[in-house]
């Protein structure tokens, strides 16, 4: 393995490199699943690069429930193969993959009939639970239980008395979700893959109606490269059908966009100690347990507006507390909401008119020699979507690619989890940190820790918590720029930390603090520093603003008021 350092000079040398010599794969395509693609090419010994537009997650990927989780609901659709397949990927990422990010989070199940629900509901979390068994990865996890009422209301007293007559407690896992991505980007580099973000492909390369290579911008330094690939993935989620419109073909499928938003509060406003899963009309509803928080979520709407930044309207936030607060003793105002995100899930568009009933299962097509186009799925089985798109990929190479093998290849971080986690109390005498601050830095960085602790060794003023955004220290914005490819003070205010969510203020109050931590790492200069916290405060701005208008209309045109600072 190479070093998984990804700064600013790492960049730029891989933009370098990935235009020099022809690659075996290029995928376009930051997210989970693009991520994903450039590991397993990477881990077969493919020459692999990746290249994202904005930055890692920033789309569908860091806007997720943050859940791994097999799916309960599509039991009660018979979609019985992908439940099975996510579960078993759930077990894969809790016991070797990622344990240090993915982690066990229980959720209750209010049953509000007597008798036949208990029976109907009892048997398909037992499916779930021998599911999971079976895939011989998830005897990890506890078994469900029934509860009853009593029993029900010590577990989650936060829940009115008249809105169950029991419930049922069953164990799924969850995750950061864009830290997961920038860790899958850190593996995918330490395996030899060249990769880039803020680089976006503006056009292919063609020799006759084959594409031989793409042409990239460089978001940050300007220019153009050629970057020539024997095979190309495009595993863009709800971009895939602009992306295939660059080569003027028609895709073989359609990606649809549903808008999900979620809702966070602090942790104080629902007394509970389990997560809980609550029926709609449409869906389902998780509050599920999130740190010092909840997050409640989702909704599932049509969405064919602006797809960088899917707003949350007035109306959505209505819904979802209408619709926890039908459970709740204590209901929730909008003065409780800490935090708002809006996020798109790429759904193969079907004959179906409400996108809660289109596919989450995950296709795979050739439709023009050299390219090759992954969508749908949902986040859980990002591992298996990218595996098939390598599969597909490697057809068209002259030579004898090895099979798949990310199924035993942890994440980096993964290596020596346990027995630091075994060892935190030692780690924080020996470094003056509190053993909570320990534990914090394990479970976002793994074995990685160290080199966390080690910028702190360097200057202790890092060790020092950020002001007004006290759950994070001040290394962690420095390690950000220098180890893990922010480029911008959002990229770390909203993805390699969640400040923007977890504050009231939506970090606007350590945006300075945290600009002025990058600036050194970054090069940047006064200017520089005022521009990124203009840009930043203009953003949360902008959100707020769209987040008390009535509709999705009104709601995009108030939060496309706040420009990029690298406009696309």
């Amino acid at each position: 393995m190479r070093t998984s350092t990804l700064g600013p000079a790492e960049r730029a040398g891989a933009l370098a490199r990935m235009a020099e010599h022809e690659l075996d794969l290029l995928v376009v395509g930051g997210g989970v699943v693009g991520a994903g693609t450039a590991l397993d090419a990477a881990t077969r010994g493919l020459s692999t690069g990746l290249v994202e537009a904005r930055d890692w997650a920033s789309g569908t990927s860091s806007r997720s429930s943050k859940l791994i989780h097999g799916g309960l609901r599509y039991l009660e659709m018979l979609d019985f193969a992908l439940v099975r397949e996510a579960l078993k990927e759930r077990g894969l990422l809790l016991e070797r993959l990622a344990p240090h990010l993915v982690r066990p989070v229980p959720f209750l199940y209010p049953l509000q009939h007597k008798g036949w629900e208990r029976l109907y509901a009892g048997s398909g979390v037992a499916l779930y639970d021998t599911m999971s068994v079976s895939s011989a990865h998830g005897r990890g996890l506890p078994v469900h239980r029934h509860l009853t009422r009593k029993h029900a209301l010590r577990v989650a007293p936060a829940l009115r008395k008249d809105a169950l007559v029991g419930a049922l407690q069953y164990y799924d896992a969850q995750v950061d979700d864009a830290r997961f991505v920038t860790t899958l980007v850190r593996t995918a580099a330490s395996y030899g893959a060249q990769v880039a973000n803020q680089a976006r492909v503006v056009g292919f390369l063609r020799e006759g109606e084959r594409v031989v290579g793409a042409r990239v911008q460089d978001g940050e330094q300007g220019g153009e490269y050629e970057i020539r690939a024997k095979q190309i993935v495009n595993a863009t989620g709800v971009w895939t059908d602009d992306t295939q419109a660059l080569i003027g073909e028609r895709g073989q499928f359609h990606v649809r966009a549903s808008k999900g938003i979620h809702l966070v509060v602090p942790k104080d406003r629902i007394h509970s100690t389990t997560g809980l899963i609550l029926r709609t009309e449409k869906s389902v509803l998780f509050v599920i347990p999130w740190g010092r928080h909840w997050i409640i979520g989702t909704t599932d709407t049509d969405w064919d507006l602006d797809k960088a930044h899917p707003a949350a309207s007035s109306a959505d936030i209505d819904y979802l507390l209408e619709h926890v607060n039908s459970v709740l003793a204590t209901p929730l105002t909008r003065d409780d909401v800490q935090g708002v995100y809006a996020g798109l899930r790429p759904l193969l568009a079907g004959e179906s008119d409400a996108t809660s009933k289109l596919s989450r299962e995950h296709t795979v097509a050739h439709p023009v020699p050299g390219l090759v186009v992954v969508a749908g799925g949902k986040y859980t089985t990002y591992r298996v979507m990218a595996k098939d798109a390598v599969d597909e990929a490697v057809h068209g190479l002259d030579h004898r690619v090895a099979e798949c093998c990310t199924e035993d290849v942890p994440l980096i971080g993964a290596e020596g989890y346990n027995a630091l986690w075994n060892a935190r109390a030692r780690t924080a005498a020996r470094t003056g940190l509190h053993v909570a601050r320990i534990e914090h830095l394990l479970g976002r960085y793994g074995s990685l820790t160290e080199e966390v602790l080690a910028l702190i060794a360097e200057d202790p003023s890092l060790g020092a918590p950020l002001g007004s955004a006290e759950d994070y220290l001040r290394a962690e914005v420095v390690y950000a720029a220098q180890y893990e490819s922010a480029r911008h003070l959002d990229d770390v205010l909203a993805r390699r930390t969640r400040i923007s969510i977890e504050t009231f203020d939506r970090g606007t109050r350590c945006a300075r603090e945290a600009a002025e931590l990058m600036a050194p790492v970054l090069g940047w200069d006064k200017d520089q520093i005022d521009k990124e916290v203009a840009y930043y405060e203009k953003r949360v701005e902008a959100e707020r603003e769209s987040q008390l208008q009535p509709d999705d209309l009104t709601a995009d045109a108030a939060r496309l008021g706040a420009p990029d600072i690298v406009p696309l």
